[in-house]
């Protein structure tokens, strides 16, 4: 069955189901519709002017008016996608990690209502729609890339990366993942509606979560810190996606752990890719923290003693210089 016939059906099964009006998608076969037009361009390049007018298409090779139209559509259609995921992601991670009062009535509407398995069910549809929406974008991208030149497709695919919407590379799939597998207890998670699974492994030499896919795509996310080189600890995403230890990235920032990433000045750049203003709106990822807590007991524990002696000695060191700095005023 092609690949668009399987599309179209898995999003006619989940409109009564997980999707909503405010959910978006990739537009499959309205896109395949420009590149089309793309082809016809081609086959109008030695017409006349007034036959390329009366078409409205344009007569150069690099056809930069059908090209702007497919990626712009791509582009706000990738932004959707990213955006509605992140709030239903953010929205049931707050459930699970409600604390207080909220914790409270949450626990006791599961004595009414089996919310557990809700969300259970709605965290593996989650993954299978960022992953059936990310096939579709690297299927159409393929068809451009026959039809177009593919350096620009590979433009896109790099722009995508910097501006932060890439389907498959957002920390929030990955808290995802690990909320999946600390409220199912399970080892990986298989997506139904393709042959494809989505499993974390940890162990002595590395931390590794996997995202299988149809086509031989295989993701793996790495759960090192690339600062202490070791799993990442009280996890926090930056910006633009890199995740490190909490106290790794405050050193990394010149500031106190008890300070906090947002304290981090606003020039202060990522450790891996450079990029500048990444500290202001971090991710604590409590679920990913949660997983390796669960997971590597001895370890967890361990860091946490470590941490709290840095936290301490740091904030000893703090307040002696402003006791001493006061008293000189």
């Amino acid at each position: 069955m092609k690949f668009e016939c399987v599309f179209k059906e898995y999003l006619q099964e989940e409109k009564e189901g997980m999707l909503d009006k405010k959910c978006a998608h990739i537009e499959y076969s309205r896109l395949k519709e420009v590149l089309k037009s793309c082809q016809r361009c081609k086959q109008l390049n030695t017409s006349s002017d007034s036959d390329l007018n009366e078409h409205n298409l344009c007569r150069c090779q690099s056809c930069s008016l059908c090209d702007e139209k497919f990626f712009a559509e791509l582009t706000k259609e990738a932004s959707d996608i990213v955006g509605y995921f992140n709030s239903r992601v953010r929205h049931i991670l707050h459930l699970h990690t409600a604390t207080g009062m909220k914790s409270y009535v949450w626990r006791l509407r599961q004595c009414f209502k089996n919310d557990r398995q809700t969300l259970e069910k709605e965290g593996k549809n989650l993954i299978e729609y960022i992953a059936m929406n990310a096939i579709a974008m690297r299927k159409i991208l393929k068809k451009y890339d026959k039809v177009r030149n593919p350096v620009n497709g590979e433009n896109f695919k790099s722009r995508m990366l910097a501006e932060h919407i890439e389907l498959l590379h957002s920390p929030w799939l990955i808290e995802l993942g690990a909320f999946y597998l600390n409220f199912s207890g399970r080892d990986g998670c298989e997506l139904d509606v393709f042959c494809g699974n989505f499993s974390c492994d940890l162990n002595i030499t590395e931390a590794v979560m996997t995202m299988r896919l149809p086509d031989s795509i295989k993701l793996e996310y790495n759960l090192t810190c690339a600062i202490c080189l070791d799993f990442v600890f009280n996890p926090y995403a930056l910006g633009c996606g890199h995740i490190f230890c909490k106290s790794c990235a405050c050193s990394a920032a010149s500031v106190m752990i008890f300070q906090g990433l947002k304290a981090a000045r606003p020039e202060s750049k990522c450790p891996i890719c450079r990029e500048v203003g990444v500290y202001s709106k971090p991710m604590h990822m409590l679920e990913l923290d949660l997983l390796i807590k669960k997971r590597c007991k001895n370890y967890w524990k361990e860091r946490l003693y470590e941490e709290r002696c840095d936290t301490l000695h740091q904030s000893k060191i703090y307040w002696n210089v402003h006791s001493t700095y006061s008293g000189l005023m």
